[in-house]
């Protein structure tokens, strides 16, 4: 039986190892690893019968790399992405270097040499717009085509739609928290989005107005609307509810983009700690007060407003 190895960089010159060898994978960038993935690696664990599952990836993302001056708008860093998908039943994660040594393959040494021989897949799982080698010239017909003839298997998944019709996609997700609607988020992901990070120290401005933060930058992930948002906590203490502000803070002159948040009924030091903030519900935009006796008076309705939204919506 393969031990599981949940995240494993691969190297372009030379070959697993024979342990990692003989997985059925999924592929794909599988940012957000929304409900539309969920069904793709659903599908690929009936082809895997008993063989281990694994899912491949590509590090960075490839519109990182072609579209270099892009905005941030990744929904998962790579250890998060990994960790989503190792909860869905991917034994192993395989993220490959999206380099040139990588995207100017052609199609059949995509197959040939990355798949077959380097990674040693025995299946194939895409979804059917699944499109690679260089150019984009290869499709999901091609890929079956060429897998067959090295001896694996492929199979290629129509995408599914949500309720509405609209079909599962990293890219309606990303809008969605561009438009400050997270339910939408929520209702693709299958859980609320998330943003993990490092608690970094700040001006501790909020502390003086008694309303303690724990701020994170924001670094790669996509820029939701700016405002405030209702937030769940997860903490080492347990999960809190909490209220949280993202954007640059105009009241206090700030400049970098990052949440603060405001845990509810906590005031412990958590500098230096790994958070995971779930942002739940939008409040209202970001805006600039008259002096901080105003932004205190408004962090105090926007708490207010948040613990009866908490209220009205229990942890499932």
């Amino acid at each position: 039986m393969v031990e599981p190895f949940p995240l494993l960089h691969v190297a372009l010159e030379c070959d697993l190892a024979p342990p990692h060898r003989g997985m059925v994978a999924v592929i794909g960038n599988m940012d957000g690893v929304h409900l539309g993935h969920q069904v793709l690696i659903k599908a690929a664990k009936e082809a895997a019968g008993d063989r281990p599952l694994a899912a491949i990836v590509f590090e960075p993302h490839p519109r990182r790399v072609f579209q270099p001056d892009t905005p941030p708008f990744l929904l998962t860093d790579l250890e998060t992405k990994a960790s989503l998908l190792h909860a869905q039943g991917v034994t192993s994660v395989f993220a490959l270097p999206f380099a040139e040594a990588l995207y100017k393959q052609s199609p059949e040494e995509f197959v040939g040499t990355t798949l077959h021989q380097r990674l040693g897949v025995a299946g194939i799982v895409t979804g059917t717009d699944f499109q690679f080698g260089a150019g984009r010239s290869g499709d999901a017909a091609a890929l079956k085509a060429l897998a067959e003839g090295h001896g694996m298997t492929a199979h290629a998944i129509t995408p599914v739609p949500d309720p509405s019709g609209i079909k599962y996609s990293s890219s309606t997700v990303r809008q969605a928290l561009r438009d400050g609607d997270p339910a939408t988020a929520t209702l693709h992901l299958g859980r609320p989005w998330q943003v993990r990070g490092e608690v970094i120290e700040g001006r501790r401005l909020a502390r003086t107005l008694n309303f303690p933060t724990a701020n994170l930058l924001l670094s790669e992930y996509v820029r939701p609307q700016y405002g405030v948002y209702v937030i769940r906590a997860h903490t080492a203490r347990g999960l809190i509810g909490g209220v949280a502000n993202v954007g640059v803070r105009p009241t206090v002159d700030g400049a970098e983009e990052r949440l603060e948040a405001h845990l509810f009924d906590f005031d412990e030091d958590l500098y230096g700690e790994h958070l995971h903030i779930d942002v739940l519900h939008f409040l209202r935009p970001e805006q600039k007060f008259d002096g901080l006796d105003a932004l205190k008076a408004q962090i105090t309705k926007d708490g207010e407003a948040a613990r009866a939204w908490l209220g009205a919506n229990p942890t499932p």
